[in-house]
């Protein structure tokens, strides 16, 4: 049985790690493979392990792997998701371009919440899947300018600012600090209705069946 996901905590919007930045064409399919692992359809866990195990990785150009920061050890998205959990490190995906088109299949939205994921950042969202990451507490955030896309750097971590006063129509607030010493705000725009927020608040929809 799925438990519920964990309300608003504004210590897990600080100090966030990129797991991925993603470029080009990232379908759900992309985030979470079907074939084999339709199989774990009904084991979130177990289907999680595929989390973007078709993504390509913007600063390695390798597909569904990245550089666990912790460890400096090259390895499947999935995994560096559990090990940053594991240590209290939340994250976020940075995407490209129309990020999570193709099916609705939910398991793209529901495995990086399982495994620690607070944001995705995308320089825009195919509608259904964006729907999707609002129904399971996660925030959909675009770039107010696409380009800015390019300012993300592999050992960036971000503090997203201001949620408990997050509105509708409001940019959020993001600082981005470079592992130089640098850093640089960005204002991020979404498209929450305010029961999207409310299950933002609350954790995820489902949370609403749990109060």
């Amino acid at each position: 049985m799925l438990e519920p996901f964990s309300s608003l905590n504004i210590d897990n919007y600080s100090n966030i790690a990129i797991l991925a930045k993603v470029t080009g064409k990232c379908t759900t399919d992309h985030i979470s493979p079907a074939g084999y692992w339709l199989r774990y359809r009904g084991h979130i866990d177990n289907i999680s392990n595929n989390l973007l195990l078709g993504a390509s990785n913007s600063f390695t150009d390798k597909i569904g792997t990245g550089i666990n920061k912790l460890t400096n050890d090259i390895d499947k998205f999935a995994e560096i998701a559990r090990s940053y959990k594991l240590n209290n490190i939340s994250w976020l995906i940075i995407g490209d371009h129309n990020y999570g088109e193709g099916s609705s299949r939910e398991h793209a939205a529901l495995s990086p919440r399982l495994l620690g994921g607070t944001a995705v950042i995308a320089r825009s969202f195919a509608r259904i899947h964006e729907s999707n990451l609002k129904k399971q507490g996660l925030l959909a955030l675009t770039f107010s300018d696409p380009s800015e896309y390019d300012r993300i750097r592999e050992d960036d971590r971000v503090n997203l600012i201001g949620l408990k006063e997050i509105t509708p129509g409001k940019p959020v607030e993001v600082v981005v600090n470079h592992s130089d010493g640098t850093s640089e705000t960005l204002y991020l725009n979404h498209t929450c209705s305010e029961p999207q927020l409310a299950w933002f608040r609350l954790g995820s929809a489902l949370n609403l069946f749990h109060q």
